[in-house]
């Protein structure tokens, strides 16, 4: 049998884990869309439609199939309501809220590096 940690809905597979923790990272928030997820529900539970305008360009398909499976890696719940029309609302769970010192990070990174590029343009133009 393979061993299994179990953590609210989310199985995780022992064996398949990367040994290194920055790769262990990368393989629960890879995708652009699961990144972009996180920093918006960082703000607090919303509803499908909400993450749908608040990311952007993000189809439909790809949006559920990014809930799902972040949802099976423990980094987000989802709530339904029994009302009509249903009522679906998604919120971090405490490993999602975890990611957030690596999503401000990130955003500092991302600052600094828009600044330098644009230094960078506007010394190309004097």
């Amino acid at each position: 049998m393979i061993p299994t940690i179990t953590r609210g809905d989310a199985m995780i597979d022992v064996d398949t884990l990367p040994a290194c923790p920055v790769e262990t990272t990368l393989t629960l928030i890879s995708d652009k869309w699961k990144i972009l997820i996180v920093r918006d529900l960082l703000t607090g539970t919303k509803r499908f439609s909400e993450l749908r305008r608040s990311i952007g360009h993000i189809s439909q398909k790809a949006l559920t199939s990014n809930l799902r499976q972040m949802e099976a890696d423990g980094l987000v719940h989802r709530k339904v309501y029994p009302e009509v029309p249903p009522r679906v609302e998604y919120t971090l769970t405490d490993r999602g809220r975890s990611l957030e010192p690596v999503i401000d990070a990130m955003r500092v990174w991302g600052e600094a590096h828009m600044a330098e590029l644009i230094i960078e343009e506007e010394a190309t133009y004097k």
